[in-house]
């Protein structure tokens, strides 16, 4: 017998078996959100935020897995922190990252009820995780940094700085997720709460990590990006970018 005839044969089908895998994991993981998301204990105020954020196919997107080991830098009240929850599952963890000053805003009921989330009041380095974490998400926080939040310095070397401890905090191969609202150039956008993505993407990179792919999931081309992010015209709506930046292996 031709011994490459035999070994095609099966190479194939050992691809096969893989994406199959795969593919059912995916599946498994999607259910189980979508069980988690529309579960009666989950606030009203959360589920009515699904539409406009897709959670599902922010995952998906980012390539969160289940078992992961992930991190909501500045959680705030936990809208993505509930998301990570669902989309890691019982085996997986979530760090929910907030500075002192936001703890307040933590929902306690729902860190209690969702079992795999660990609330951080101290930076991660702080905090052990150090090659650690498989994925962080930071989710309309980065223009802050950027932008100078209260009398914090503003600019790209303090936004640099702080997504530098986000990748000190990844594994070798772990992805950051960065969503923010897209400002463009000729505007205030510290006033605004907004960012050039071109101001994004050179942080990220200057930090070290690989963009290695943006979406448009979340692009509103009805926002024109002249109002600020909470005026009630565009709040919950703005159009904005979404990154997947990794760290080398």
């Amino acid at each position: 017998m031709n011994i490459r005839t035999l070994v095609q044969p099966l190479a194939a089908f050992a691809v096969l078996g893989m994406l199959a895998h795969v593919a059912h994991a995916q599946d498994e993981q999607v259910a189980r959100m979508r069980t988690a998301l529309a579960a009666p204990e989950r606030s009203q105020e959360n589920k009515a935020r699904d539409a406009a954020r897709k959670p599902i196919e922010t995952v998906q997107f980012l390539g969160i897995k289940t078992g992961d080991t992930v991190v909501d830098m500045i959680a705030e009240s936990g809208w993505v922190t509930e998301v990570l929850s669902a989309a890691v599952g019982p085996k997986g963890h979530v760090y929910m990252q907030n500075p002192p000053f936001l703890a307040e805003r933590e929902p306690k009921d729902m860190i209690a009820r969702l079992g795999n989330v660990e609330p951080l009041h101290v930076q991660l380095a702080e905090a052990g995780i150090v090659n650690k974490a498989d994925a962080i998400v930071t989710a309309m926080n980065l223009h802050d940094i950027y932008n100078g939040f209260g009398n914090q310095p503003a600019g790209e070397g303090p936004a640099v700085e702080f997504v530098k401890t986000l990748y000190a905090a990844l594994k070798p191969g772990g992805v950051l997720g960065v969503i923010d609202h897209v400002g463009v150039a000729g505007q205030d956008n510290a006033m605004l709460h907004r960012m050039l993505p071109q101001q994004a993407r050179d942080v990220l990179t200057k930090a070290g990590f690989t963009i290695e792919a943006e979406s448009t999931l979340l692009a509103n081309p009805a926002d024109d990006h002249t109002k600020g992010v909470l005026d009630p015209a565009v709040r919950g709506h703005t159009d904005q970018f979404m990154f997947r930046a990794r760290k080398p292996r």
